[in-house]
């Protein structure tokens, strides 16, 4: 189930707040907000674990880090960060829109403070994308140096910790696709759809700081 069912289907099950008389309307925490909040809690247990199964491996089997981190491209590898550091901006500035209510930009397409929420999505997109292909781009040129996930205990922790986020950032990129396609499928942009775009932000930017420490935990900490 993708973020935004995942938001549709606790915002339906959530309903209006409601009013306690004489004390106007009662408050309580964003539902969706609680629940993604939760989930993500849960994913950061996971990429934990794996951050102990490197450092354990890397104190066990120390010639091997000596060797293969001699292989990884640094300065590629961190303008590939960058380039996920600068998408998180994009995002944000998304959200203000959605919150504003401006689905679209309202000037030319070079007016970049009319934008709205679409445009600054679909640039997030681009960058999540573009992220992608550089480390597709890593990959092949590891195995190409023979570094492969079953070459040695180094390559199986790299391939693992790194594709699991790629996968997660897969995710993030499917989860913008769908916010994306609704603005042009709707005609009136409601709760629902603000509420999707922004748990989707909360997502993204969990991704982009779980990279920044396996940046440094891989590429710094050799």
């Amino acid at each position: 189930m993708t973020l935004v069912a995942i938001a549709e289907a606790t915002t339906r099950v959530s309903g209006p707040v409601p009013s306690i008389p004489d004390y106007g309307p009662a408050t309580r925490p964003n539902m969706v907000a609680v629940g993604t909040m939760v989930w993500l809690a849960s994913e950061l247990m996971f990429f934990a674990a794996l951050f102990a199964f490197y450092f354990s491996l890397r104190g066990n089997l120390p010639e091997q880090w000596h060797t293969e981190t001699a292989l990884l491209n640094v300065p590629f590898a961190f303008g590939n960060t960058i380039v996920l550091v600068i998408s998180s901006v994009w995002c944000q500035l998304g959200v203000w829109k959605a919150e504003s209510g401006q689905v679209a930009r309202t000037g030319s397409f070079l007016q970049f403070k009319q934008w709205g929420m679409r445009e600054w999505y679909v640039l997030t997109y681009i960058f999540g994308a573009t992220f992608i292909a550089g480390q597709v781009y890593e990959y092949a040129h590891l195995v190409a140096e023979g570094v492969t996930l079953s070459t040695n205990s180094y390559s199986s922790i790299f391939y693992l910790a790194t594709g699991f986020h790629g996968m997660h950032v897969t995710g993030g990129l499917i989860a913008f696709l769908l916010i994306i396609g609704r603005t042009f499928t709707t005609r009136r942009y409601t709760h629902l759809q603000e509420t999707g775009a922004i748990v989707t932000s909360y997502y993204w930017h969990f991704v982009d700081v779980v990279w920044i420490a396996l940046f440094a935990m891989i590429y710094l900490l050799k």
